[in-house]
């Protein structure tokens, strides 16, 4: 069975201060995304799809994607603020695209087998690869299915600023339910906390399981994503900043009995670049891991 790999790299990286998704990270000036299509092409994986935004198509075309069309088919999907259904329009004054489970609506002309779903400014690890296309080789592609690879919140976290974290409950090896947290951070007394849907700052415990957007469905997920998305924009189209969380949707279906979502809790490591800072941390780990042999 053939399986996708959706890469979400329309965002610009307002922190960061940059297009993090073209920035050199490996010793052969390999990018975070090309580490992700080389574990991917490792793993199995027969097409990814890179969700981008028109406006800088031809530099990630050239940088890019076209380094890897001999190894992999290469597809691309724009997200747009205004990819919205039926008679919605964004409201004045908006100029962001709606949220990471808008991102992945924009790919769903290019979707029809089941397919993971990364942020392309994360490195993820080898393993964690290999686990999810097992998992999507083991699924009915017919059937709505949803999975996810799971990390510890302490191993996610950045030295040089507050990070946005989905923290999950489980219920043995399957997701119970998952929140989005924001502004995730050690405060002055050393606690660590972030701030929840009802917009309080509460305590977390570093132990906690977390999801960095990485997530297996089948091609089902779109019909249910719409039907999400529509009631989303109902109740918050209006707003300028409002976002629809892929782990939202997938909390939503868990709580109405359509899915159980599986949690591959990965030995690979985690690294990303949310600051400036973070990136000489990122560059030694993959420096090391190359060291290592791995790369």
């Amino acid at each position: 069975m053939q399986a996708t790999l959706l890469l979400l790299a329309a965002g610009m990286g307002s922190r960061y201060g940059g297009l993090k998704q073209l920035d050199a990270m490996g010793p052969s000036g390999q990018t975070m995304v090309d580490y992700a299509v080389q574990d991917a092409v490792r793993a199995g994986f027969s097409k990814v799809v890179f969700v981008i935004r028109k406006d800088f198509e031809d530099a990630f075309r050239t940088q890019v994607g076209e380094k890897h069309t001999d190894t992999i088919e290469v597809c691309y999907a724009f997200q747009d603020l205004n990819d919205l259904p039926g008679d919605y329009r964004a409201p004045e004054g908006r100029s962001k695209p709606w949220g990471t489970a808008h991102a992945v609506r924009a790919a769903r002309d290019c979707i029809h087998e089941p397919f993971a779903v990364i942020n392309a400014d994360d490195f993820y690890g080898r393993e964690a690869y290999a686990q999810m296309a097992a998992q999507l080789k083991a699924t009915d592609p017919k059937q709505l299915s949803a999975s996810m690879v799971g990390y510890i919140l302490r191993n996610t976290l950045s030295p040089h600023g507050t990070v946005n974290r989905g923290i999950c409950s489980l219920d043995g090896d399957n997701l119970q339910g998952v929140e989005e947290y924001t502004a995730i951070g050690h405060d002055a007394d050393g606690e660590l906390r972030g701030i929840n849907l009802a917009d309080e700052r509460v305590s977390l415990s570093p132990e906690a399981v977390v999801s960095m957007n990485f997530w297996g469905f089948t091609p089902a997920i779109f019909e249910h994503l719409e039907a999400g998305f529509e009631a989303f924009l109902q109740a918050r189209g209006h707003e300028e900043k409002s976002e629809y969380y892929l782990p939202s949707l997938v909390d939503s279906l868990i709580q109405e009995g359509a899915i159980r979502c599986p949690v591959l809790q990965t030995e690979s490591p985690w690294f990303g670049v949310t600051y400036p800072d973070d990136k000489a941390r990122v560059v030694a780990s993959i420096q090391k891991l190359t060291d290592d042999g791995v790369y």
